[in-house]
């Protein structure tokens, strides 16, 4: 039996024996594990099984075992990831700290930073929050305004940041600082990280047309930062804000993942998948009656597909060296589509049940469809504009010139 095989043996018979039974079910919204200082566990076995993978340093697995990661190879990684899967596990943690801040850390952070702050991010124990987009400071980011000044051992910073996703709960921010406003735009920035209880900090949640509130407003007055935050050089955090970039829109591509994945199953909701919805609602028997709707969604789960080995593929080649890429922005731009679609199909199948926003009349997961219909939107904005994703995939993959660039002259 080779090594290969060893593993997967040891894994499964891990997994059969640490893994609790209502972890093996579809995730419910309300009990996603986020961390943090004050974790929320409204199903016990969902802090059991944080614990017994965070010991493992599997909610991690190929970071280093220094910093309390599983130290796994990028073969035995795809073997845990296969296994998890073929019990329906849950993730054991949802973190920013995991999709964005941590690969960056390990990149680009001190020895100091990676002992201090990634041992928490594997074990949940701290929740993290981006500070990059402003007011006046969006599609065009590197023009943002915040500042940090030095006296003495401290930064001082003076700002506001926007779109800075469930920053009322998080404990620590990432941010991006100017520096220097003396230099060209993108070489005066910096990146720092911060407690979100310093002094002179305020947030204040942004309520969507969904209902729900995930986005906040963040302001700082006098917030005293040490200088010991500050990660990598000072003034050259554009490109650790660029690496980050890369990695989160290859988190937010998952999106399109999850409505692929929904689509196969795994769940008795009769609108947890498209074809499941419409067989639901607008099945005769055994067979789907109307042929356009049964086209469409054929195409939608052909797509799902092969947006999911495509993002296998990403995976892969990173860790084979290659790192985040252009790739990111075209994974990020169709996954943020795919999932859209997903939504506009469901309201198609489930039709006037999709209509409604509350009261009597429609089932708990039809009110859900209608809001996260509205919600999915966002998906065009967040991580950069799907418009940003186009012009980056036209520089970078195809060598076309710079088309905001030329729609200014």
């Amino acid at each position: 039996m080779s090594s290969q095989q060893d593993f997967r043996a040891a894994t499964r018979q891990w997994l059969e024996s640490n893994c609790p039974e209502s972890m093996r079910t579809p995730m419910v919204q309300d009990e996603i594990v986020w961390g943090g200082r004050n974790p929320s566990f409204k199903n016990p076995d969902s802090k059991l099984w944080l614990e017994r993978m965070a010991d493992r340093g599997w909610t991690c697995p190929t970071w280093p075992t220094e910093y309390g990661g599983g130290g796994l190879s990028k073969d035995e990684s795809v073997v845990l990831r296969q296994e998890l899967a073929r019990i329906n596990a849950r993730p054991a943690l949802t973190s920013f700290g995991i999709g964005m801040l941590g690969p960056a850390l390990l990149e680009y952070g001190s020895h100091a930073h990676k002992l201090e702050h990634i041992p928490k991010i594997v074990r949940g124990e701290i929740r993290w929050c981006q500070g990059y987009s402003e007011p006046g400071s969006g599609s065009d980011l590197a023009s943002l305004s915040t500042k940090a000044e030095l006296q003495g051992e401290n930064y001082i910073v003076n700002g506001s940041k926007v779109w800075t996703s469930y920053a009322d709960k998080a404990d620590w921010i990432f941010c991006l600082v100017r520096t220097d406003f003396d230099v060209p735009k993108h070489s005066g920035i910096s990146f720092i990280l911060f407690d979100m209880a310093s002094e002179g900090i305020s947030t204040k949640p942004i309520q969507l047309i969904s209902g729900s509130s995930p986005f906040c407003e963040t302001f700082f007055l006098d917030v005293k930062v040490p200088t010991a935050n500050l990660v990598g050089r000072l003034n050259e955090g554009w490109t650790i804000a660029k690496r980050l970039l890369q990695h989160e829109r290859t988190m937010i591509s998952s999106f399109g993942l999850a409505s692929g994945q929904s689509d196969r199953g795994g769940t008795t909701s009769t609108v947890a998948s498209v074809e499941g919805a419409a067989m639901h609602y607008r099945g005769d028997k055994d067979s789907l009656s109307d042929p356009v709707l049964r086209d469409e969604i054929a195409q939608f789960k052909i797509d799902s597909e092969a947006f999911a080995y495509t993002s296998q593929r990403s995976i892969e080649e990173s860790r084979q060296g290659q790192g985040p890429n252009a790739t990111s922005s075209m994974l990020k731009n169709y996954g943020c589509e795919l999932n859209k679609r997903r939504y506009e199909l469901l309201l198609k199948a489930i039709g006037s049940q999709g209509l409604g926003w509350e009261g009597e009349g429609f089932a708990d997961d039809e009110l859900l469809v209608t809001r996260e219909w509205l919600r999915s939107k966002g998906n065009s904005i967040e991580g950069g504009t799907s418009e940003v994703q186009l012009n980056v995939i036209a520089k970078r993959v195809l060598g076309l010139p710079d088309i905001l660039s030329i729609s200014k002259k």
